[in-house]
Order: C-alpha cells, then sequence, then structure tokens
C-alpha cells in the first residue's frame, strides 16, 4: 500500500518535471561575472530546464542542511538521554546480580 502511495505522487511529479524539461530546452546564458554584463569572464550556455531543476535542487539541498542544523541539539539531547539510559541499565544489571536470587522473593513481597 505504501509503494502505491509513492508511485501515486512520484509519477505525476516525474511526468511535471518531463512536460517541463520537453517544453523549455531553449537555452540560456548564465553569467557569474557580476562586473561585466556584455563580455563576462566566466558564463556558460545551459538549456532552461537545467538552470531551474537545478536551482531546486540546490535549494532542497541548502533548506536540508539548514533544518539539519537547527536539529543539532535535539540530537545531542537524544544521545546524552541514550547515554544516560545505557548506564543506569547496566547499573541495575549489576545491582540485580550483586543481589543473591534467595533474596528476590523477599524484597519483592513487601512491595505488593
Amino acid at each position: 500500500m505504501k509503494a502505491f502511495f509513492k508511485a501515486l505522487v512520484l509519477v505525476p511529479v516525474a511526468l511535471v518535471i518531463v512536460l517541463f524539461s520537453v517544453a523549455n530546452r531553449g537555452t540560456v546564458r548564465v553569467s557569474l561575472d557580476p562586473f561585466s554584463r556584455d563580455l563576462p569572464v566566466f558564463s556558460f550556455e545551459l538549456p532552461l530546464f537545467a538552470v531551474v531543476l537545478a536551482a531546486i535542487a540546490v535549494g532542497v539541498l541548502v533548506g536540508g542542511l539548514a533544518s539539519w542544523v537547527a536539529q543539532g541539539k535535539h540530537r545531542k539531547a537524544a544521545r546524552r538521554n541514550r547515554r544516560e539510559a545505557e548506564a543506569l541499565r547496566s547499573e541495575t544489571q549489576a545491582l540485580r546480580s550483586a543481589v543473591p536470587d534467595s533474596a528476590l522473593p523477599a524484597l519483592t513481597n513487601g512491595r505488593n
């Protein structure tokens, strides 16, 4: 069922990307020289769809990186809590192994 819903979303998106790419094959000049408009030092020509799709891809990557950085404090807290839980588990296990098995029923009877 999950694969069906994934296909239900991804197939139309892929179709739109293909249609957009076919419709916008014309070339545009991309210049990275802000000082010389007429004779740029570093410029190249690309199809319009490549420029637009590359801009979208860069935006997704920058957004993902920003989100990952913003969630760093939560990952740090989760690591700290995981280490603390593991330390408490090992301490509990050590205490349980230190108590003889014959003493366990006497300890638990008082709690019921």
